[in-house]
């Protein structure tokens, strides 16, 4: 009975789900895991970095992303899908930026990529985004975490996990997150997080770490706010070091 609605996007299941849906969710499930956090005085965005051959030159894969200074992201499931949001996001927040002279706060620019994601599940001839992601950023309001999942929902977490290891991985999260946690401590409970379903050796070619926050020292001059940075691999090395 299922089979004859899971070709078609925009017709409900007599049990009211959209069976495409669903498909795009076991994408993401496939993708490899991706961690957030949110601490006391910033974000952490994680994720493992995967090559399919060892003849792929790696520096040319980009897992974490910058939307605008104040905002990053990361995914878990299809690569093309999420370069086509992440472009969509950034215009959105140049968009934002023309009209009002600063960039989106972080629940501003959630809101229009969920609608995106939304809106292709609802629109024929299209099928869902084969992504979820954690959109970190630091605003008026402090730092916040986003996860958007493809059917458009979207939720402010503590800390959540995504992709092939999620289950495990937000189990781990929920014993050692604390809501005094600090952006240092954060960093270390996310690569402990991705350790936990890593499979071979980590070293910091196979992992990416963003974050933002006061602890940082990365300071937008003119609004005096922490500005979103990407951890190079001699940084993400000093992390692992510490923890090994």
């Amino acid at each position: 009975m299922t089979d004859r609605y899971s070709f078609s996007l925009t017709t409900f299941s007599p049990s009211g789900k959209l069976v495409q849906i669903e498909y795009a969710l076991n994408a993401v499930a496939q993708g490899v895991t991706s961690i957030g956090i949110k601490a006391t005085n910033g974000v952490v965005i994680a994720t493992e970095k995967k090559t399919a051959s060892p003849l792929i030159d790696d520096s040319s894969l980009e897992k974490v992303a910058t939307i605008c200074p104040n905002i990053g992201i990361v995914y878990s499931g299809m690569g093309p899908d999420f370069r086509v949001l992440v472009a969509k996001a950034r215009k959105a927040a140049q968009k934002y930026k023309q009209v009002y002279d600063e960039y989106p706060p972080t629940g501003i620019l959630v809101k229009e990529v969920a609608s995106v994601m939304q809106e292709f599940t609802q629109s024929g001839g299209v099928r869902p985004f084969g992504v979820s992601l954690l959109i970190a950023g630091y605003d008026q309001t402090g730092p916040t975490l986003y996860q958007v999942d493809p059917s458009g929902s979207y939720w402010a977490w503590k800390a959540s996990a995504i992709g092939k290891n999620m289950i495990n991985a937000k189990t781990f999260l929920e014993k050692r997150y604390s809501d005094d946690i600090e952006i240092e401590d954060a960093v270390h409970t996310a690569i402990l997080t991705l350790k936990e379903g890593f499979e071979g050796q980590m070293t910091e070619n196979s992992i990416e770490i963003g974050i933002i926050g006061n602890g940082v020292n990365l300071f937008n001059s003119d609004k005096d706010r922490p500005l979103f940075k990407k951890l190079a691999p001699s940084e993400v090395k000093d992390y692992l070091a510490n923890i090994a």
